[in-house]
This record gives structure tokens, C-alpha cells and sequence, in this order.
């Protein structure tokens, strides 16, 4: 079935400039010219009106006008319901102003008071009655309601109908989809990386878009809608967009968050909207990008009910997805990183009928995404992106992919000609922990107290076999860390073993341990190692049973999705339980602490030498560490002297280029670019 042919609809489609022929619906006015008519048509009328209200008459108390008739000044005088307006002889004006001519008085009651009538008769003023009709009063007590109507219709109401959506409320009820035809969809499986399980997976929806006579020969069905769960940046969205750009098909893309508006039923009317159009442009793909905004289990909140907008939205995608007929060529892909509070009507069979998890790349896959993003940039020859690979554990393909930008950027600034290894991995550290602050200023007792804390953390990393190895130790600043000791994972960690979590928490210790012994006194940099241990140790205990009192038991509590969010269900063993878990948590701790105090006293002369080479040179990687360890000397230039040999390269060409100058003013004409880590 082909559909090249086939107009798709798109955002920029019959779109054009106002005054153009064509501009408007075929036999009638444009819009916009029938718009300015009334505005002209009503202004108009409001000049007429404030002209005939009084612009040139005069309002005077009964009294006076009492006073002018007995004086002969009034010529003639016409009475109403409520008041009379009257016209002064031409030699009785005040100042034979033209605007003293006219005058009005308020009478001091309805009717035709017979007083009135004989004051003027006795003194020769003519005079007559008006009796305005009923609709008269009625259409001047409702003008100002038509002009405030007519005002929000034009300024309000008006905007809502421009994009060419039904009803006073316009464009809310459209869909906010964006669509990528055939000719724009251009991301496929090669752009892909790292999630191969879930790339074939997926193939069988390829083959349907493309032949669905093929699965209904055998009188199969393919599934409605795909559910991809994976944590956020792992590739869910660009998975999506290779499924449209391998099947060839239009893709309507829409967040959850687009669905819902603070009128009651939009959300509803937008689900139906884009359901509809792409049943029309079929076979196509429909992609709803957090679909947990509006796929949350019904009920979860103080204001749940079958009234919530948001509810109202789900209940519309479930009857849209129920709708589908097997030759309706439409499938649903959804994204979510909580699969866990979607509701279940949404993700049973025949609605979301696969979830396909997108996980974290591995190592493998971890290559291979730093493969195609390489491919943007000029690397130099010495980069090696399998080392690299074997740094970034745990990072998502988001991650990847802003390693390599920072890398360009950072090379760029430094006018390199290739990305370096130093530039990735300066990169990889700054987007995981944030930049280095090599500008901030530091006590001299602060950076000594840190270089001691990480020197301990390095040493007992080193020394430790169960432990990662060590990747490379730093006392530069970077984010709300004053330091930093970086390891490298020999393999991706799918389980922990005893020995393992051990060993990390002895690692943890050897800060704290260092500035005890060295230092005389501790601080509160050591608050994040004591955090990451206790959790190691506590999980050990309660969640892992290796605890030999306590045993094959988890002693964990559950959670559940309450009206106020997270709620635990509470504790679910005894006092004297929780006394053993408490017991058991503290006998960890303590044994790691007696354990890293004695390596840490078993090889001072290592620390104090670790400790040296660190406020010498800030950073050292782990061969360096491991020369220092086995009493060997550093021989490498300090970043004092790097910067004093660029400076005495760059004197002589300033002063070739400015002869005349004196050599006080002579210095660096660029910025030195950074030495870098590592």
C-alpha cells in the first residue's frame, strides 16, 4: 500500500501571508476587513453620542433656573420624565459663550408638575413634552454591555478561532502534535546505539507498517501500542523516530503535559483530534512522550474522580486505543521512566500490549553511542574511546553525547585542531560532577586538610584488591566538592558482592581517617563519604541479608503512591529488630574504621609523599600514584611552570610585534589554555 502521494497535514501547510489572494474562505470578505467596518461603525456612534450627551450643555440647579425664567432669560424649555433642557436667549449668555446657550436641570420629581407649566406660561416661555419610547431606553441601557461584548470577542475570543479550531474556545480543542513526514524523518537505526535488545524488538512494527498483509495471512495481530521504560536520556525518543524512519511512515509526536489545560474536556477533545488525524494519514506512528503526566492511576489524588481533567484525558486515550480495528495501520508509542504509576487499564493487552525496556548502555553499548557521536568531530589519533567507555559506568546516551559536545567546545576554546583524551575526559568529569573552579580561592589550611583527605581516599583505593581501581585524584575545586578521587570500573556492575561493598566503605573511611591523623582535627568534608557508607551498610543489613544475626531477611519497607505522594507502609519488624539492625549497621562501620586506621598508620611516609605531590601538582592519575606509593619521585612540569613556559614563548613575539613598547606592559596576548587533568 503506498502512500507517496498522500498530503500529510503539517504545522506549516496552507499557511499564508494576510492580503494574498487566496488568503480567505472563497466568496466572502476577508475577517479582518469585516472587523475594522464594526470598530469603525462603533466609534461612529460613540462620537454621536458623547456629542448629543452634553459636550455643549450646561447643567444649573432647579433654583437658578427658576430665576432665569422670572428674569425673561429662558426662550423655550423641553420637559421630560426626568428633566427638562432648556435654551437661553442670545442677549441672556453668559459671557455670549455659545456653550452657556443650552442648559439641562434635574427635576425634583416625575411627572408634569402643574407649577412647572405655570411659571412658564406666566412668564411667556414656550415649552413642550418628550416621551422617549420604551425601546429607545432599553437599546441606550444595553450599549454599553454590546460595547464590552464586542470588545472580548475582538481582543480575547477572536485569538482563540485564528488557528481554525470550532466553537468560542478555537484552537484549544486542536491537538499540539508535531508531524515529520517521510521526507523529514530522517533518524534510523543506524543513529542508534547501545540498545540492541530493544532495537529488535521493535522490528516486527517495522515490517507491519511497511506490508500488514504479512502478518494477516496467519490472522495475526500486531500489537496497538508500545510502552518504552528506561531512565531518562537512555534513548526512548530517539528509538521512536528511528521506528518512523526505518517504516518510512509520518510520525505524530505530542508530551503528555500538551494534553491537559485548565478548561475541563480540552485535554479529551485534543486526544480525539489527533486520533483522528492520524487514522487519516495512516499507516503512521503516534508517539506520546511522558505519558505518565496524564497515565497516572485514576483515583491517586485529593481531587480524583471521574470530574479531573486529567482523568478525563486517560479515559479518551483508552477509548481511542480500544477503538483501533485491525486495519487501522496506527500504532501508539509511549515513553515513561515510571512505569510503576501508570494506571493498569492502560497497560493491559490490546492497549499497550509490549513494554519494551530501554536500559542503561553498557559497556558495549557505551562504545558503540561514543562511536556515532564521534563521527560529528575531529578526534585526534590518540583517543582512546574504549578507556573512555570503561569510565563513564552508569551514564545514559544523553551523557554520552554531551561528553563529546563539551569536548568540541572545550578543544575549540583552545584553539586545538583535534579533540584530545584530556579534553574527553575533562569533559566526562564536568558533566557528571560539575566544572572545575580553578579561580576560587583557597586557605592555605583548607588545601592541605584536602589534599590530605583525598590522598587517603587514594591510597586506601590503591591498596584495597576488592576496591575499583583507581582512576586519578584531584584538589582542584569542581562544583560543591574541594576535591575528588575518581576510580575507573573494570566491568559493569550487575551485582555486589560482600567483599565489594566492603571495600567501598573503607574507601569512604580513608578521608575522614587522613585528616584525624594528619590534620589533628576533622571537618565536614567528609559528610558525603559518610552518607554513601552508611547507605552501603545499611542496604548490606536490611536489603542484601549479609548480616550474619539477621540473615536471609529483608527487612525493607515498601512504598506506595498516596494522596500525598510517597508513603511508606512503616516498619515492619520489632523494636528488638531494629536494635540488631542498628547493632549489626555500627559493627560495619566500626570494623572498616579500625581497618583503614591501621593501613592508613602502616604507610605514612606513602601519605605524606601523596600528600606533597597533590598541593605540588593538584592532580594525579593512578600510574602516578602508584610510583609515589612505591617510593619513586615524580618528574613532570607543575602548572607554575607550564605557565611561566608559555609566558617566556610568547614575550619574544610581543615584543616583535611591539618594538616600541615598554617591556612592563609586555604579557600574554592569549589566554593559556588549560593544562588539563590527568
Amino acid at each position: 500500500m503506498s502512500n507517496s502521494n498522500k498530503n500529510y497535514p503539517d504545522d506549516n501547510q496552507n499557511r499564508r501571508p494576510p492580503g494574498l489572494p487566496g488568503s480567505g474562505p472563497p466568496g466572502r470578505y476577508p475577517r479582518n476587513l469585516f472587523g475594522w467596518l464594526v470598530i469603525i461603525i462603533l466609534g461612529a456612534l460613540m462620537v454621536s453620542m458623547l456629542a448629543d450627551m452634553g459636550l455643549t450643555t450646561k447643567q444649573i440647579k432647579y433654583s437658578d433656573f427658576e430665576k432665569r425664567v422670572i428674569n425673561g432669560e429662558v426662550k423655550e424649555v423641553t420637559i421630560s420624565n426626568t428633566h427638562l433642557t432648556g435654551v437661553m436667549k442670545d442677549d441672556a449668555m453668559e459671557g455670549k459663550d455659545p456653550k452657556t446657550k443650552k442648559f439641562e436641570v434635574i427635576l425634583p420629581g416625575p411627572g408634569k408638575p402643574e407649577e412647572l407649566t405655570k411659571l412658564l406660561g406666566a412668564h411667556g416661555v414656550e415649552y413642550n413634552f418628550e416621551t422617549p419610547s420604551t425601546f429607545v431606553q432599553i437599546l441606550i441601557s444595553l450599549v454599553p454591555w454590546i460595547l464590552l461584548l464586542l470588545i472580548m470577542y475582538f481582543l480575547v475570543f477572536r485569538q482563540f478561532g485564528k488557528a481554525g479550531g470550532a466553537g468560542m474556545l478555537g484552537s484549544f480543542g486542536r491537538s499540539r502534535h508535531r508531524i515529520a513526514n517521510k521526507e523529514q524523518s530522517k533518524v534510523t537505526f543506524e543513529d542508534v546505539a547501545g540498545i540492541d535488545e530493544a532495537k529488535d524488538e521493535v522490528q516486527e512494527i517495522i515490517i507491519f507498517l511497511r506490508n500488514p498483509r504479512k502478518f494477516q495471512r496467519l490472522g495475526g495481530r500486531i500489537p496497538r501500542g508500545v510502552l518504552l521504560v528506561g531512565a531518562p536520556g537512555c534513548g526512548k525518543t530517539l528509538l521512536a523516530k528511528a521506528i518512523a524512519g526505518e517504516a518510512d511512515v509520518p510520525f505524530f509526536s505530542i508530551s503528555g503535559s500538551d494534553f491537559v489545560e485548565m478548561f475541563v474536556g480540552v485535554g479529551a477533545s485534543r486526544v480525539r483530534d489527533l486520533f483522528k488525524q492520524a487514522k487519516e494519514n495512516s499507516p503512521c506512528i503516534i508517539f506520546l512522550d511522558e505519558v505518565d503526566a496524564v497515565g497516572r492511576k485514576r483515583g491517586a489524588n485529593i481531587a480524583g474522580g471521574g470530574h479531573d481533567e486529567r482523568e478525563q484525558t486517560l479515559n479518551a486515550i483508552l477509548v481511542e486505543m480500544d477503538g483501533f480495528d485491525t486495519n487501522d495501520q496506527v500504532i501508539v508509542i509511549a515513553a515513561t521512566n515510571r512505569a510503576d504509576v501508570l494506571d493498569h487499564a492502560l497497560t493491559r493487552p490490546g492497549r499497550f500490549d509490549r513494554q519494551i525496556y530501554v536500559p542503561l548502555p553498557d559497556i558495549k553499548g557505551r562504545m558503540e553511542i561514543l562511536r556515532v557521536h564521534a563521527k560529528k568531530v575531529k578526534m585526534a589519533p590518540d583517543v582512546d574511546l574504549q578507556r573512555l567507555a570503561r569510565g563513564t559506568p552508569m551514564f545514559s546516551g544523553a551523557d554520552l553525547e554531551a561528553i563529546i559536545n563539551e569536548a568540541a567546545l572545550a578543544a575549540t576554546v583552545a584553539e586545538k585542531e583535534y579533540i584530545e583524551m584530556v579534553d574527553l575526559e575533562e569533559a566526562r568529569d564536568k558533566v557528571r560532577w560539575g566544572r572545575a573552579r580553578r579561580s576560587r580561592v583557597i586557605d592555605e589550611k583548607e588545601k592541605i586538610a584536602t589534599a590530605y583527605h583525598e590522598s587517603g581516599h587514594a591510597l586506601v583505593q590503591s591498596l584495597l584488591e576488592d576496591a575499583d581501581p583507581l582512576h586519578k585524584v584531584s584538589i582542584i575545586p569542581r562544583a560543591h566538592m574541594g576535591g575528588a578521587t575518581f576510580s575507573l570500573p573494570e566491568k559493569d556492575r550487575t551485582m555486589y558482592t560482600k567483599k565489594y561493598c566492603l571495600a567501598m566503605i573503607r574507601v569512604c573511611f580513608g578521608g575522614r581517617l587522613a585528616e584525624e591523623i594528619f590534620c589533628s582535627d576533622i571537618s565536614s568534608g567528609a559528610q558525603a563519604d559518610i552518607q554513601q557508607a552508611t547507605e552501603i551498610a545499611r542496604r548490606m543489613v536490611m536489603e542484601w541479608g549479609m548480616s550474619e544475626k539477621l540473615g536471609f531477611i529483608r527487612y525493607g519497607s515498601d512504598e506506595l503512591q498516596g494522596w500525598f505522594g510517597d508513603m511508606s507502609m512503616g516498619r515492619e519488624y520489632s523494636d528488638r529488630t531494629a536494635e540488631i539492625i542498628d547493632q549489626e549497621i555500627k559493627q560495619i562501620m566500626d570494623a572498616a574504621y579500625s581497618d583503614v586506621k591501621k593501613i592508613i598508620e602502616a604507610h605514612r611516609s606513602q601519605m605524606e609523599a601523596l600528600q606533597q605531590a597533590l598541593m605540588k601538582y593538584e592532580t594525579l592519575d593512578d600510574e602516578e600514584v602508584k610510583k609515589i606509593i612505591a617510593g619513586e619521585k615524580l618528574d613532570k612540569p607543575t602548572v607554575a611552570d607550564l605557565l611561566a613556559a608559555e609566558q617566556q614563548r610568547t614575550e619574544p613575539e610581543s615584543k616583535k610585534r611591539r618594538p616600541k613598547e615598554a617591556s612592563s606592559d609586555d604579557g600574554l596576548t592569549n589566554p593559556v589554555p588549560n593544562p588539563g587533568l590527568g
